[in-house]
């Protein structure tokens, strides 16, 4: 008896080449507010597939996601992020474990084309933008309410988001310290960097929610809320939601929009030849964070 002939993968159109590249160029992370209206069901589903076709070893697919609707539950997390960023900025934490991000003027932005540069500050912060990682510049931060003040623009940009994206990992693969470990991982960013290429096409923005990941017990309540069994790793969180026509910045923010120039970071044959810059990229200066 002969086999019935193997099913054959459905036809896709041919992608456009240049609008591909175009987006990824012009990928970006939201840092303002999103439209109030919830996100359409089929958007929902358009970015679970796009995160389902990353590659992953074997094709394991370890990836597992929860998308988040409940106000109650919106809430709360929005809590716990403003409640994380309060307590990392009050206890000095966030700059002490990010300074060497921090770029302080174009020049240094222009040397280095990494990090971010804190260019937009209420008009008492900014003779003190450069002190922040001194105990007297944290003093004058405390005096000054900036702790509360971000807190409670974290918990707003949270609260006002109509959704929520966690991202998990099954633990029969994702085991730290071993190469599954590195694959599930590697696998995830895949996924994820999937989705933040595609939110564009949809109208929508993404924005990583990491603060409450920095405060163990916060995070734990989080992994409570998401009702997360023992099989799963909760790896990050990430808001979502269709952008306004007009995008307003946070009370404190900042841009980054360098990227490294290629021979500071591709080298040609071995790592002791520096790639050289023949060409400008078509979109510098489009990508962020």
């Amino acid at each position: 008896m002969t086999s019935p002939p193997l099913a054959q993968p459905t036809a896709l159109p041919p992608p456009v080449m240049g609008g591909v590249i175009e987006g990824m160029l012009r990928r970006r992370t939201t840092n303002g507010p999103f439209r109030p209206e919830a996100v359409r069901r089929e958007d929902q589903h358009t970015l679970m597939r796009v995160a389902q076709a990353a590659p992953s070893h074997f094709n394991s697919q370890p990836w597992r996601f929860v998308l988040i609707e409940n106000p109650a539950t919106i809430a709360r997390v929005a809590e716990l992020a403003g409640q994380s960023m309060t307590e990392l900025i009050e206890a000095g934490l966030f700059f002490e474990r990010y300074r060497r991000y921090f770029r302080f003027s174009q020049a240094e932005l222009e040397e280095k084309r990494d990090g971010i540069h804190i260019d937009h500050l209420p008009g008492p912060l900014r003779p003190f933008t450069r002190q922040v990682f001194s105990d007297a510049g944290l003093k004058v931060m405390r005096q000054l309410g900036v702790p509360r003040k971000l807190g409670q623009d974290n918990r707003q940009l949270v609260a006002g988001s109509p959704l929520l994206l966690a991202a998990l990992l099954d633990k029969t693969e994702y085991r730290p310290g071993e190469l599954s470990g590195f694959y599930s991982v590697f696998g995830l960013g895949a996924a994820i960097e999937n989705i933040w290429n595609a939110v564009e096409a949809l109208g929508m923005g993404i924005q990583f929610v990491s603060t409450p990941a920095e405060i163990p017990r916060h995070w734990q309540e989080v992994q409570r809320l998401l009702v997360v069994p023992d099989e799963l790793e909760l790896m990050a969180l990430f808001r979502l939601g269709y952008l306004p026509e007009e995008h307003s910045r946070p009370t404190i923010d900042w841009s980054s929009r360098h990227r490294k120039r290629l021979e500071q970071f591709v080298y040609r044959e071995s790592c002791a030849v520096p790639e050289a810059e023949d060409a400008p990229l078509r979109t510098s200066g489009h990508a962020q964070l």
